[in-house]
């Protein structure tokens, strides 16, 4: 055993490498394939509304299976399911890159998503297993800056992909890192150990259910309207699933989600918080290519490193985060980060149709900063606040929390967004419209005052939680 551990120790660098290079191409993948939709379309002869399945597939999948390999980890072993996940996910990569025909691609990006979801279900347990107390912030920080660099670096990286090489570049990018991953995870990943616990496969099947019954009613919406029959059965069925799934979890011997780990407030309000962040960095991630592209008239180019500001600040300020983490109160960094970018979507409402740019760099990076002293620390403290035997489930409930904000916040965006500026223009509209971008802004300005509110409301939480440390600590 000593030997195991001083072998851990030994090779921690290559095992954070391992996992966060996993981390970040998995999230990429999210996003780099948006802007490869109308090229996708064309070269497949389809529609542009069915072409959206092959981004919201992969999503959904991960969504709906996160849960199951969490729980998988913690029975077989976290570095075994890992690196099953990134077998399937590197090979499926390949197949979508071959694909020659919407249905098989549409095929393989489910598998993909199967493989995405087995990696990060168990990324954060391994950090959490090989790091100890005094540098695990520093470690998840590390991984917390691939997160955010990965999601938001997609459409540029698309881009750039896209201008030199054809469609299927984009997914044949992932096949070398997936070998050099495998390959070095095989030397380097703790071996783990197993137990002859058994899957709760009713509730697996309910969740399954309600997340497949939410997601495809909240993008239905978007098109059918939310008074439309099916999307109002698509909501009651997920309702229900969803319901009947918690029951059923108290109910069994051995669930699929421990309840009981909810009951650590640390824990609890920690998710709830992550929620609300990508929520919101979701949503603005939306307005923010159509004000630079269609109301200030920058060229796509100019706008995607306009756009990589973000994910660069944060990758410079969350290591940092976390390393902070581990020597003060990470509960203050979590309070810190969100009133930074609080702050930031209050400032990005008062932008207009003449706005200096530079202006909206400046809020990005109060924005960007914000962030980066939120994620890091927030994780920290999930994971820090999970049974040790509950790693595996406490990293997949993390990540599907921060998959179901991403979802939440695009849908967010675009009901704010449009019911503001039909009520500005007189009718209902779903686009941007041609030669108003007073229209725009007017709903743009308050989407981010929403985003403001909602970034408020957690650091409020966050406040009262550190006041209640403190009053607690006068007491003992």
């Amino acid at each position: 055993m000593k030997n195991i551990n001083n072998s851990m120790n030994k090779n921690k660098g290559i095992i954070l490498f391992v996992v966060v290079l996993m981390s970040f191409i998995q999230c990429v993948d999210m996003s780099i394939v948006n802007i490869a939709l109308p090229v996708m379309a064309k070269k497949l002869s389809i529609s542009m509304a069915s072409v959206e399945l092959v981004v919201v597939s992969y999503i959904t999948v991960i969504c709906s299976v996160i849960l199951v390999f969490g729980r998988l980890g913690d029975i077989r072993g976290k570095t075994k399911v890992f690196q099953f996940g990134v077998v399937i996910f590197t090979i499926a990569s390949f197949l979508c890159g071959i694909s020659t025909s919407f249905t098989s691609l549409v095929i393989f990006r489910i598998v993909q998503g199967i493989g995405a979801a087995a990696s990060m279900a168990n990324n954060q347990g391994i950090i959490t297993e090989v790091f100890t107390q005094n540098d695990r912030g520093k470690a998840l920080g590390i991984l917390a800056s691939a997160v955010a660099l990965g999601t938001m670096i997609g459409p540029p990286l698309g881009g750039f992909i896209l201008s030199a090489l054809n469609w299927q570049c984009i997914f044949f990018v992932n096949v070398p890192i997936g070998i050099v991953a495998l390959a070095l995870g095989l030397k380097v990943l703790p071996k783990g150990t197993s137990n002859n616990e058994t899957i709760d496969i009713k509730g697996a099947v309910l969740f399954f259910i309600a997340v497949i019954s939410l997601f495809s009613s909240l993008i239905g919406a978007q098109t059918l309207g939310y008074s439309n029959p099916l999307i109002i059965i698509s909501f009651i069925v997920a309702l229900i699933s969803f319901l009947t799934f918690i029951k059923l979890e108290r109910r069994v011997e051995v669930p699929l989600l421990d309840l009981e780990i909810f009951k650590s407030n640390i824990f609890s309000i920690s998710l709830f918080c992550a929620f609300i962040s990508f929520v919101c960095i979701s949503a603005s991630g939306l307005i923010i290519p159509f004000y630079l592209e269609n109301t200030l008239k920058i060229d796509s180019s100019k706008a995607g490193l306009i756009m990589m500001i973000s994910p660069l600040i944060i990758t410079v300020v969350s290591p940092f985060s976390g390393s902070l983490s581990d020597k003060i109160d990470a509960k203050f960094l979590t309070f810190l980060g969100l009133i930074f970018t609080s702050i930031g979507f209050l400032l990005m409402s008062f932008l207009d149709i003449s706005s200096p740019i530079i202006y909206m760099i400046l809020f990005l990076g109060i924005m960007a900063i914000g962030n980066g002293l939120f994620q890091p620390s927030n994780n920290s403290l999930i994971m820090s606040s999970a049974p040790r035997n509950k790693l595996g489930i406490a990293g997949s409930v993390n990540s599907l929390v921060r998959n179901l904000g991403q979802i939440f916040g695009v849908t967010l965006a675009t009901t704010v967004l449009y019911n503001f500026m039909s009520y500005k223009i007189g009718y209902r509209v779903i686009n941007y419209i041609e030669n108003r971008d007073d229209v725009f802004i007017f709903g743009m300005k308050y989407v981010y005052i929403m985003l403001a509110i909602i970034c408020g409301i957690g650091a409020i939480i966050t406040a009262c939680r550190l006041y209640s440390n403190k009053l607690n600590l006068i007491k003992e």
